[in-house]
């Protein structure tokens, strides 16, 4: 039977789960005891679990990363918490030369078993520094696994599955999805390898993850009513990409959008378009085209954010573009 949650109490069931079943997992990062969280997700964790598994930190990323780190080679199962993506680039070292980087430079004796969720993403009127989407960045670094739920289920499921992992894994929380509710369906686990079909399609097929899926499927739906039956792909695993989904869809559909909140330069979004001239390029009607943000920091003023942000219409105008 289906339960209604919102986006941010499925993490926290997450969390709790997690906690509650294996001694070794702890939770770490900026305000995520007594706050609650920066974003309420850990609310309640502190008084359930204490402060020795719910550790509210000092203001540095590179310093309770790096103890995540070792928490995880001296066999616990750390969860860091960095508050926003813009400020994971203060750990960047640590996530990028030590935890990606410690099971090949080792020789495979030791692994990094260790989770950092973050939050991404743009639409609140939080400005650049608090706005930005660097997940595409961190899908480009062997090592490490990038995950980006987009869905109840996969809010309330992903966790699970990063924790038995034996490497680093990156979650990607879109800021603007903590509000979102929907029914959990009754399922027991998600795979943090494959990508999945949202919306069955058979005329243009939309990529997308994140807090651009909703659009993506809003943008379907419209689509509809002018005769173009959109499929509609989740990525929700950014590293490694999901290639046979990904070609199977655009195989299928002959045509392809990818919706991408990060900038067009090295993002996501090229590197599948890259892969889509590799390996389908022959099955496709039209050229593959992207929907990004637009190539500037993230403005404050909400009418420049939502011109500088992938918006329904643009996805719609671009599919519409693939028949012309």
């Amino acid at each position: 039977m289906s339960r209604h949650l919102t986006f941010r109490e499925a993490l926290r069931e997450s969390l709790r789960e997690a906690l509650a079943n294996d001694r070794r997992v702890f939770l770490m990062g900026e305000d995520v005891g007594r706050y609650g969280g920066t974003y309420a997700v850990s609310a309640g964790l502190l008084e359930e679990f204490g402060p020795e598994r719910v550790r509210d930190t000092p203001l540095s990323e590179l310093g309770f990363t790096g103890a995540g780190i070792g928490a995880a080679l001296g066999g616990m199962r750390p969860i860091v918490e960095i508050m926003t993506v813009n400020f994971s680039l203060l750990a960047l070292d640590q996530i990028v030369n030590t935890a990606a980087l410690y099971h090949h430079m080792s020789g495979g004796q030791f692994s990094v078993p260790l989770v950092v969720r973050m939050a991404t993403g743009a639409g609140r009127q939080v400005a650049a520094q608090h706005s930005h989407s660097f997940e595409g960045w961190y899908a480009g670094i062997p090592g490490i696994k990038v995950v980006a739920p987009a869905t109840i289920e996969d809010a309330r499921h992903m966790l699970p599955a990063a924790l038995v992992d034996p490497d680093p894994v990156l979650i990607f929380e879109h800021a603007g999805l903590y509000n979102l509710e929907g029914d959990m369906p009754d399922i027991e686990r998600v795979d943090i390898t494959s990508a999945k079909v949202r919306r069955e399609g058979r005329d243009v097929a939309i990529l997308a993850y994140g807090g651009s899926l909703r659009k993506a499927l809003d943008a379907a739906e419209a689509l509809a009513k002018d005769g173009i039956d959109a499929e509609v792909v989740d990525l929700r695993v950014l590293r490694p990409l999901d290639d046979a989904t990904i070609m199977r869809s655009v195989s299928k559909c002959r045509r392809a959008v990818i919706v991408d909140e990060c900038w067009r330069s090295a993002s996501i979004a090229s590197e599948i378009m890259a892969r889509l001239i590799e390996q389908v390029f022959y099955e496709l009607d039209a050229p593959p085209c992207r929907v990004c943000s637009e190539d500037v920091p993230i403005p404050y003023a909400r009418h420049m954010e939502e011109a500088a942000l992938p918006q329904v219409d643009r996805v719609i105008l671009a599919v519409k573009r693939l028949f012309a």
